[in-house]
């Protein structure tokens, strides 16, 4: 009678397998093109991703792994309720692509014909936008200590442009990732006086550094680009161009983490230039908290801010920055009539993934409108990522102090004055 049994078990489990019902997946025919989608961005030599997922030799070590990343939702990262807001660059899985990840690693992750193959993502090497117009390189390397407390790093390198410049790609590249926690590039228009008292090419650490997160650098000034932990590389429509004018500067601002070893950095950023003149300028604004005191202990301590429009823009995208305390972010519009809009909620922050959330179309914003932004930080001790749960918390600018900004990317039109966009109660982040 067991043994009839047990045959009987056999013979379903059989059915069952040859049932055209169930799906079967190969990597070659369904595994590839979902990772060409959504993780080799990452996941390719000279990336952020700890191993390469563009072949079958490179991913099948890897399927138990990727099948519980996709399944808890840990990877691709991508921290967006999806009950607000659409995103073009959302690289987070739907349940379809997770059942195949998942049913493939349950069959033994098959590597299928050969011919199945999707034809391979030509990646330029170094970069994740295409080839760059203009590198503009730091010309000399910076020395990073072994161990210690790493101010703000500043270095200059002038542009040399006679003309003026729309930028549709850029990108900043760390020439040593290890020891580069972030970086934020700064255009510094021809008649600034800022940091005018400093040597070009040589990295420093200003003195007005010790009273701001930007060294006092002015609005005009614009911070045009960025790297940040995990940041995906942000790519302007067609229509749209940030603009460097002729003879302007690029102002490097490094943040360096020691790592014992005693490294040096020469980071870089790449250009790609607008063929045509732009319909919308893009420029950064920001809604942000200085005077913050998280109590020690605090588990959701909450922190407000606004800036309202002074000109009609449409917004471009959105990021939350906070350090290792932060725990959720939300974007709000109320509009000149008074509706209210909730544009972005990052329900769990992630500070090693600070991701910018770009529309997937362009949304109008009235003069006149409140962006709003309310954040929560996590200061006690059930918060892993905490330095230390008995302190109190001010804004400060190391990992173990805290920020509290929203920025807004925003269109405007290209011969607007920036005094014009920038709204009335800015003052400079200190």
């Amino acid at each position: 009678m067991l043994r009839l049994l047990c045959t009987g078990l056999a013979l379903s489990a059989g059915a069952m397998a040859a049932d055209p019902a169930i799906p079967s997946f190969t990597f070659n025919r369904d595994v590839l093109p979902v990772l060409q989608r959504n993780c080799q961005t990452c996941h390719r030599p000279g990336e952020i991703g700890p191993m390469a997922l563009l072949s079958y030799e490179g991913t099948r070590p890897w399927a138990k792994a990727i099948k519980a990343a996709v399944v808890s939702r840990k990877m691709p990262p991508w921290f967006a309720d999806p009950k607000y807001g659409h995103f073009a660059n959302d690289r987070s899985l739907n349940e379809k692509d997770i059942a195949t990840l998942a049913t493939w690693s349950d069959a033994g992750a098959p590597e299928g014909d050969a011919k199945d193959k999707p034809t391979p993502v030509e990646w330029m090497e170094g970069w994740n936008i295409p080839k760059p117009d203009l590198v503009v390189e730091m010309p000399r390397d910076v020395k990073v200590p072994s161990n210690g407390t790493v101010e703000y790093t500043y270095l200059i390198v002038p542009t040399g442009f006679t003309e003026d410049k729309w930028v549709q790609q850029m990108e900043v590249r760390p020439g040593n990732r290890a020891v580069v926690h972030h970086a934020n590039v700064y255009i510094r228009r021809p008649d600034s006086k800022w940091l005018r008292q400093y040597p070009v090419g040589v990295g420093f650490v200003p003195e007005e550094q010790k009273t701001s997160s930007s060294a006092g650098a002015p609005l005009l000034d614009e911070n045009i680009a960025g790297f940040t932990p995990g940041k995906q590389t942000v790519v302007l429509r067609a229509d749209q161009a940030k603009l460097i004018p002729a003879g302007s500067d690029i102002v490097f601002q490094m943040h360096y983490t020691p790592n014992g070893a005693g490294v040096t950095d020469r980071s870089k950023i790449g250009f790609i230039f607008s063929k045509t003149p732009p319909e919308k300028r893009v420029a950064r604004i920001y809604a942000a908290s200085t005077s913050f005191v998280i109590p020690p202990g605090a588990s959701d301590y909450r922190v407000e801010s606004a800036a309202t429009l002074q000109a009609d823009t449409e917004l471009v995208s959105l990021k939350p920055h906070m350090h290792l305390r932060g725990k959720w972010m939300e974007f709000r519009a109320v509009y000149p009539t008074g509706e209210k809009e909730m544009l972005l909620r990052v329900p769990k922050y992630s500070f090693n993934w600070q991701l910018e959330f770009v529309l997937d179309r362009p949304k109008a914003l009235p003069k006149g409108t409140r962006l709003e932004v309310s954040a929560g930080f996590d200061n006690s001790a059930n918060n892993p990522f905490n330095p230390d749960a008995s302190k109190t918390v001010r804004w400060g600018d190391q990992s173990w102090e805290e920020m509290m900004i929203g920025y807004f990317e925003v269109g405007f039109r290209p011969k607007m004055d920036l005094n014009d966009l920038f709204p009335a109660q800015y003052t400079q982040l200190e």
